[in-house]
């Protein structure tokens, strides 16, 4: 049976899902500032100029790799809400998708990486501060829960801490579930 074949559209998506693909390895590995248009093309194996055509710019592509849409809270209880931060944790601590690390690379030395971490965790903060019980400054209850979340996974991902790496996610979930307990008011 032949193969149908595929459309203009069909290549053009799937070439640009290779570009972005090739963007992400390199920004996760070598952050924004290290990484180039060229060497995103050769990995994708086009010519630097498709690249521009397709995004317009370092900026833009880079705008591209490093979008994701986090995981709602689903929580109903403090208990439930302190459960699924924790299990986030654990994800963290596994394979990160190629834009998150991209964007954690990149946070501390590309203004406008930090401006889309910043924006990403404003967002967190408040539909974490929002599954708050009526405690006291939710709002900086929640940042200091995702700073701290923040934290351990840069010291386990990227700074590759040997006894974060040494750990099991359960066992630094268990070690940090006292003091997010005690953040979200349910201690």
């Amino acid at each position: 049976m032949p193969t149908p074949r595929r459309t203009r559209a069909d290549r053009r998506r799937a070439t640009e899902a290779r570009i972005l693909g090739s963007a992400r390895e390199l920004f996760a590995e070598k952050g924004f500032e290290r990484t180039t248009i060229r060497a995103v093309a050769a990995a994708a194996g086009v010519d630097p100029a498709l690249v521009m055509q397709y995004f317009g710019s370092k900026r833009e592509l880079f705008g591209q790799a490093v979008k994701e849409t986090p995981a709602p809270l689903t929580a109903t209880d403090t208990d439930e809400l302190v459960d699924q931060l924790l299990a986030s944790l654990g994800l963290k601590l596994g394979a990160l998708p190629e834009g998150t690390l991209a964007m954690m690379r990149s946070m501390l030395t590309d203004r406008a990486a930090a401006d889309q971490v910043r924006d990403s965790l404003g967002r967190q903060i408040d539909a974490i501060g929002a599954a708050l019980p009526a405690a006291e400054d939710p709002e900086l209850r929640a940042a200091l829960i995702v700073t701290a979340l923040l934290g351990v996974t840069v010291g386990h991902q990227l700074l590759g801490l040997a006894p974060l790496r040494e750990a099991s996610p359960e066992r630094i979930a268990a070690l940090l579930r006292p003091a997010v307990e005690a953040l979200a008011g349910s201690r």
